[in-house]
Order: structure tokens, then sequence, then C-alpha cells
């Protein structure tokens, strides 16, 4: 069983991607720059093309993949505090922030309403200080 998710732990490392993909695309991006160590040449030029594109493309994906993780769990929070927070504070939702959102997610029900109150006046303004309120941390173990 996964262990108990908190603050200090609540990084996501997706092995596949972090190791086995990025790494090798590193190392091949520095590859083709040493390559260029023997010469200028049309062959070594696409090679470092090549790996440069690839890393893009790869990091270009992870960030459209995060996008729409960030959206759903935009969508989410909306809905939960529709459902959590008196109908007067229902206009107020709208002026929470997509980062602001995300952060709330792994507070607790109870603790939620406080929190959202304490974001709309100013007095927590980053993810990590919205995240270092949180007393009930509910865990997220399906992000991307």
């Amino acid at each position: 069983m996964a262990e108990e998710q908190n603050l200090k732990n609540h990084a996501r490392v997706v092995p596949m991607y972090h190791f086995w993909t990025l790494i090798p695309l590193t190392v091949n991006f520095g590859w083709s720059i040493y390559q260029l160590r023997e010469g200028i040449s049309g062959n070594a030029v696409v090679h470092l093309i090549v790996a440069a594109a690839l890393i893009v493309g790869f990091l270009a994906l992870r960030l459209q993949v995060l996008t729409v993780q960030d959206r759903v769990i935009r969508l989410e929070m909306r809905l939960r505090l529709a459902a959590l927070l008196p109908a007067s504070m229902h206009p107020s939702i709208a002026r929470l922030s997509p980062k602001q959102l995300v952060a709330l997610r792994f507070a607790g029900d109870t603790e939620l309403p406080d929190l959202v109150q304490k974001v709309l006046a100013g007095q927590l303004t980053s993810q990590k200080a919205i995240k270092a309120e949180v007393r009930d941390w509910q865990a997220d173990h399906l992000r991307a």
C-alpha cells in the first residue's frame, strides 16, 4: 500500500517519464552536442536538431497533460465548492484562480470553507501557503 500522502511527499515522480524517457532523451541531446566537437557536418546538425525536437516535444506533451489535469481539478473543485460553501459565497468561487483551486483540492470538506475565506481575503496567496494550512490532507493518487 502507498505511503500516506501529505505536504512533504505529495509531489509525484513517474519513473516511466522521469527516468526511462526523459533521461535517455537528455543523454541523446548531450551526445549530439558532443558529436559536434568532431566538426560541424550536416549529419551532426540534423542529429542535434532531432534530439532537441524530441526533448521539446516530450516536454510540450507533459505540459499539455498537466494543463488538462488542472482543468479537470478546476471543474471538480468548483463543483465541490458549490456543494460545500454557503450560497452567499457561490459568486466568490469564480474569483479563485486555477492555481488556488489546485492547492485547495487537498483540503478536507470540513476545513475547505475556512481556507477559501482566507484565500479570498488575501491571507493565503501562494499554492505552498495554501497547502501548508491544510490539516485534513486528502490524498490525490490519480494525478498525471
